[in-house]
């Protein structure tokens, strides 16, 4: 039950972090292929990095579901266009909900393989950030999580409290949805009160 229930979030993560990857790429006017690359990126980019680095196979290359799933995405995305791509509201929406899911999913994942609680935090942000970071360069943009915005902070944030909850032996499952709440309700609030972290300039 419990790896059904990561491959779930997994799936609901991927499709989450691929309309955001479409949403983009149409707003840079690329073409089919360009498209269907950010997509991928944006979806497959921070897992990807996080099995490497945790020496686990690669998920994608392992099943294939997931490359259809994004194919099946991006269709859907590109047919409701015209609904989607002038409204701000759904990429926000779509990027919080993947990131508050891939969060979760590399703090389990790396828990899983061994790692300390510091080193899992770590894992987990840069599987919910990195396909994002990748999505932004490609699409000429400078990654939102090197700007002000309450982005990976609210990944962080969720981690500690991942493991704030262990220490009181709160059954997994609601430690995961706990974990997924702070997280998307961290970068939600920063999202629509503008809650920034303060930038470091040079003195004049």
């Amino acid at each position: 039950m419990e790896i059904d229930y990561i491959f779930i979030l997994d799936i609901i993560g991927v499709i989450a972090f691929a309309v955001s990857g479409v949403l983009t790429a149409i707003r840079k006017r690329m073409d089919p292929f360009g498209i269907f690359i950010v997509a991928f990126v944006t979806a497959l980019g921070g897992g990807t990095l996080r099995d490497i680095l945790i020496e686990a196979p690669v998920i994608w290359m392992q099943n294939t579901l997931y490359i259809y799933v994004i194919i099946a995405t991006v269709i859907f995305a590109v047919i409701f266009r015209n609904k989607l791509i002038y409204i701000n509201k759904p990429l926000i929406f779509f990027d919080t909900i993947g990131l508050s899911i891939f969060t979760l999913i590399g703090l389990e994942k790396a828990l899983r393989a061994g790692f300390s609680p510091e080193i899992c935090i770590a894992t987990g942000t840069m599987t919910a950030c990195f396909g994002g970071v990748i999505r932004d360069i490609l699409a000429n943009k400078i990654p939102i999580i090197f700007h002000k915005e309450i982005y990976a902070t609210a990944c962080i944030l969720g981690g500690i409290v991942y493991f704030a909850l262990q220490v009181f032996a709160v059954p997994s499952i609601v430690i995961s949805i706990i974990t997924f709440l702070v997280i998307f309700s961290l970068r939600t609030l920063a999202v629509y009160f503008d809650l920034k972290l303060p930038s470091i300039n040079f003195r004049k």
